[in-house]
Formats: structure tokens, C-alpha cells, sequence
């Protein structure tokens, strides 16, 4: 994964997010996932960001995104949480009624963690073998 480049910086910011259905509830289908990778990626690139993998199962899914630096990442979240669950419980109303009677989808929490790059303790090293000036 190389890094992009904006007008001041050069940057590598990859997330591996997961999301977790209300109740751990198995509501997800096949023809879900499928449009709910389609959202994920209109989102990312309303933000300047990149879906660059994205996979579930019928209670939770994973994404791995390239972030663009100008992004809070609890706002970045919010919003692919919250445009995934609006249009998929318009478009998928009745199935989701099944396993829910209010208009929910995901769980209030989420898992984010960085990824790529060097391992913490090389980056550790690094930073402590720094000339350090006179």
C-alpha cells in the first residue's frame, strides 16, 4: 500500500474497522453485504478516502479503509454507520422487520484499529535512534 500524496503532506492511514449488528442479531444477508459495500465505498469517496476491502458475515462486518488526513475518524464512522443503516433499512424494510421493530442496524460501538506499517516496536526503535543535536 503506498502512501498518497496531498498538497502538503504525504500520508498512510489505514483502518480496519468492524461493526457489529444490534444485539448481535444475524440480519445481514448476502444482497445486504453487497450493497452495503456499494455504500461504504460512496461514502469513502465523498470523504477522499478508499474502500479498499470490505467482507461481513450475518452479524458483523469488516472494512479496511485508506483515510484521507482531513477526516475525524469517530465523524468518518459515524457516517458510514449512519447512511449504511438509513438506506439499508429503507431498501431492506421488511427483511430487517424481522429482527428488529425500531428502525436500528448497528450496535453503538465499534472496533478501529490501525494497520500497516512497520510493527510499533521497529517504529520504537527508530524514534529513539535519532541524532539527537549537540
Amino acid at each position: 500500500m503506498q502512501p498518497r500524496k496531498g498538497s502538503h503532506s504525504v500520508y498512510s492511514i489505514h483502518l480496519h474497522l468492524v461493526f457489529v449488528t444490534k444485539y448481535r442479531r444475524k440480519a445481514i444477508s448476502a444482497p445486504m453485504l453487497e450493497r452495503m459495500n456499494e455504500i461504504f465505498a460512496q461514502v469513502c469517496r465523498k470523504t477522499n478516502s478508499i474502500l479498499v476491502e470490505f467482507s461481513g458475515e450475518s452479524d458483523h462486518i469488516h472494512a479496511l479503509v485508506d483515510l484521507h488526513p482531513d477526516n475525524n475518524i469517530s465523524a468518518f464512522i459515524g457516517s458510514l454507520k449512519s447512511a449504511s443503516s438509513r438506506i439499508l433499512r429503507k431498501e431492506f424494510e421488511s427483511h430487517l422487520g424481522q429482527f428488529y421493530n425500531k428502525p436500528v442496524l448497528w450496535s453503538g460501538s465499534y472496533y478501529v484499529a490501525s494497520t500497516g506499517g512497520a510493527p510499533i516496536e521497529k517504529i520504537k526503535a527508530y524514534i529513539k535512534s535519532q541524532e539527537v543535536p549537540d
